[in-house]
C-alpha cells in the first residue's frame, strides 16, 4: 500500500510518501516539505501566533493535495515538541481538525525517542549490538539505548536546535559569551540523565539521526546525501570539537556556502553542533555512524507492524 506520514516539526511540515507492504522496508516514493519554524512563532507567552496557526493550517492542507495526488491511501499525521509545548496546543488542534479533517496526534518526547530508535534498528539489525540513538531536532534532543527493539531507556530534552538558538543566540555570529552561556547550559541538562545510561553499559554501536548530525558530518567530509542511503557516513567527536568554534565565527550565510548546509538550517547550526559535541562528550562517544532512517520511518514501521500479512 502507500502511506504517508505527516510530520509537523518545530522547524518543518514534512510529508514522506512510500510505498510499503509488512516484511519489506518502505520505499521513498515522494517527499514534499515546507519550512515552517513553529518554535519561532511563539509569541511571549509561549503560543504560536495566529499568523503562525494560519500558516500551518494552509501548509498541511498542501500536504493533503499532494498526498491525495501521489495516491496515498493513509495518512499517518503526528506533531513533536513545538506544538506539544505551545501554551495554546488545543486551540491549534483544534484549528487543524476542524479546517483539514485531520486528526493531529502529538508525540512524547519518549514516544519520538523510542519511534527513532526503531527505526535505527531496523536499518542497522540485530548485528548492531547494543545501539546508542541521537536525535537532534528543532525543538527537543532525543537520546535511547538498548538491545532490541525497545530501547531499555529514552530521554528527551528540551534542547532542540531552532529553541536553543532562539532562546540563546540572538547574535549573527553569535555573541562569544552567549556562546560560552549556551554551552554551559547544555552541558549542565545532558549531564543530569548521562547516569541513566551509564548503568545499561557500553553501546556496540553509536547513531545519530537528524538533519543538524547530517549537516555536521558533510561540513567533516562525509559523502553528499546524492551518494545514496547506502553510503557510510560518519562523524567525530575531534573533528566536531574542531568545527565548532568556527561555526561559532561565522554568519547564518557563511555557514550555509558550506558544503551541505541549507539556508533554512544555518542559523541552528551553533546551537545543534554544541549539543552534539556536548552529548557526544559526556556519554562518551568517540564517533557515530549518520542513520538514514529517523522518526518518519519508525512511525511508519510500527504502523506496518500492525498490518495483516495477508
Amino acid at each position: 500500500m502507500r502511506l504517508g506520514v505527516l510530520d509537523v516539526g518545530s522547524n518543518t511540515v514534512h510529508l514522506l510518501v512510500v510505498d510499503a507492504h509488512p516484511g519489506a522496508r518502505p520505499l521513498p516514493a515522494h517527499s514534499h516539505k515546507a519550512e515552517l519554524r513553529l518554535a519561532e512563532l511563539l509569541d511571549d507567552k509561549g503560543a504560536i501566533s495566529e499568523a503562525g496557526i494560519d500558516r500551518l493550517v494552509s501548509v498541511i492542507q498542501e500536504a493533503q493535495e499532494a498526498a491525495e495526488d501521489k495516491g496515498v491511501e493513509e495518512v499517518l499525521p503526528f506533531a513533536t515538541s513545538a506544538v506539544r509545548e505551545a501554551a495554546n496546543a488545543d486551540t491549534v488542534l483544534a484549528r487543524v481538525q476542524k479546517e483539514t479533517g485531520i486528526t493531529l496526534p502529538v508525540l512524547t518526547g519518549d514516544e519520538e525517542a523510542r519511534l527513532t530508535f526503531l527505526a535505527a534498528r531496523r536499518w542497522f539489525g540485530w548485528s548492531a549490538g547494543k545501539l546508542l540513538v541521537l536525535d537532534i531536532g528543532g525543538g527537543s534532543l532525543e537520546i535511547a539505548f538498548g538491545m532490541d527493539e525497545e530501547p531499555d531507556v529514552a530521554v528527551s530534552l528540551p534542547l532542540g536546535a531552532g529553541r536553543l538558538t532562539t532562546a540563546w543566540l540572538p547574535g549573527d555570529p553569535p555573541d562569544a559569551t552567549d556562546v560560552r552561556a549556551l554551552r554551559r547550559h547544555v552541558r549542565a541538562q545532558i549531564a543530569r540523565i548521562v547516569g541513566d545510561f551509564a548503568r545499561h553499559g557500553t553501546p556496540d554501536h553509536v547513531v545519530a539521526t537528524s538533519k543538524t548530525f547530517k549537516q555536521l558530518a558533510r561540513i567533516a567530509g562525509a559523502a553528499r546525501s546524492t551518494d545514496g542511503l547506502y553510503v557510510q557516513r560518519a562523524l567525530t567527536r575531534r573533528s566536531l570539537e574542531e568545527w565548532v568554534p568556527k561555526l561559532a565565527a561565522m554568519t547564518s550565510a557563511e555557514r550555509a556556502r558550506l558544503p551541505g548546509v541549507s539556508e533554512g538550517r544555518a542559523p541552528q547550526l551553533v546551537a545543534g553542533a554544541l549539543v552534539a559535541e556536548a552529548a557526544m562528550d559526556l556519554l562518551g562517544v568517540e564517533e557515530l555512524e549518520i542513520c538514514p532512517w529517523a522518526l518518519r520511518e519508525g512511525v511508519i514501521l510500527r504502523r506496518l507492524d500492525h498490518l495483516p500479512t495477508s
